[in-house]
């Protein structure tokens, strides 16, 4: 599937006058993290929502007059409401801001097969991009793999204005709501059903990558980073996007590595398989620990921490 951005029938249409009621309204929630969500909303008093941060950030069930009669229609017309119980209804999805847009992502819990994400590692992946793009070549060729939400395609789009940008992913629920995030925010895009970057001509620019990193006991296709403790798809992506960039082409890859009796695996892994192909690396630390939980689960027996890492390769002219 190729389609650029554009609205594709009535439940498109609402959402994105949805997404522009919110911003009219000075709509602003910050994702956290699931363990902080739950702690959140667990609270004594939060079991039903009273403001629209409620319905559309922390996911709350909300009862008839929390949403004004505007939200409230665009919201049943988009068809992401459901019943929640006691004459109660939920959303589906949520919206979330980033560098000053706003969007839409599925609502807590992530628990679907095909559930688009977006969080803590989204924002410091659009910090990493908007640090990185602060000088982009004229008329660029862009692909975000994995785009999720879209935020990685998009916030590049807003540091090169004049680049051209595809949106890949191999769950349609993500490539849909990453096209209704474009239009709001004014990027045009091409949205592409694709494995990496299967279908896509060599000679890009700046490809974009934040794949999943942590391993997912199910197996779930959008939770799981595969070997090398969650890194194995990070490689591949890696790989993929070295054989197709454009001579000085870059990869910005926002990633996690699990760190072995000190060891970055995934770094060491990186540089080889990169060097192989033309690229350089360059290579750091954003932050040195996180999700320590998953280090109580048998994959993780013998890790000493995960950390978030900025990888750039850049292939030689």
């Amino acid at each position: 599937m190729n389609a650029a951005t554009a609205v594709h029938d009535a439940r498109d249409a609402a959402l994105l006058a949805l997404l522009g009621g919110l911003e009219a309204r000075g709509y602003a929630f910050v994702t956290p993290t699931p363990a902080t969500h739950a702690r959140v909303v667990g609270r004594p008093g939060r079991e039903r929502a009273a403001t629209v941060a409620d319905v559309f950030g922390w996911s709350l069930p909300f009862a008839a007059g929390v949403l004004d009669d505007d939200l409230g229609s665009l919201a049943r017309a988009a068809g992401i409401l459901v019943p929640a119980g006691e004459g109660l209804e939920r959303s589906t999805l949520r919206v979330s801001a980033l560098h000053g847009r706003l969007f839409l992502h599925s609502a807590y819990p992530t628990s679907e097969r095909d559930a688009v994400f977006l969080g803590p590692d989204s924002y410091r992946f659009a910090d990493l991009i908007a640090a990185e793009l602060a000088e982009c070549p004229p008329a660029a060729r862009i692909v975000d793999i994995g785009t999720g939400a879209g935020v990685g395609g998009i916030v590049a789009a807003g540091s090169c204005p004049e680049a051209t940008v595809t949106l890949t992913d191999i769950n349609p629920a993500a490539l849909r709501l990453a096209r209704i995030n474009a239009i709001h925010n004014r990027i045009e895009a091409t949205c592409l059903l694709s494995d990496k970057l299967e279908g896509v001509p060599p000679g890009i620019d700046v490809v974009l990558a934040n794949p999943p990193y942590i391993i997912d006991p199910d197996g779930r296709e959008y939770r799981d980073g595969g070997a090398l403790h969650g890194g194995q798809i990070s490689l591949d992506m890696a790989v993929a996007a070295a054989e197709r960039l454009a001579p000085g082409g870059r990869l910005i890859l926002y990633t996690g590595s699990a760190i072995i009796d000190g060891e970055d695996r995934l770094r060491n892994a990186l540089a080889s398989a990169l060097a192989l192909r033309g690229c350089s690396l360059r290579y750091r630390e954003i932050d040195p620990d996180v999700f320590g939980e998953e280090l109580d689960g048998p994959a993780y027996a013998d890790v000493d921490r995960i950390a978030l890492v900025g990888a750039i390769a850049t292939r030689g002219g």
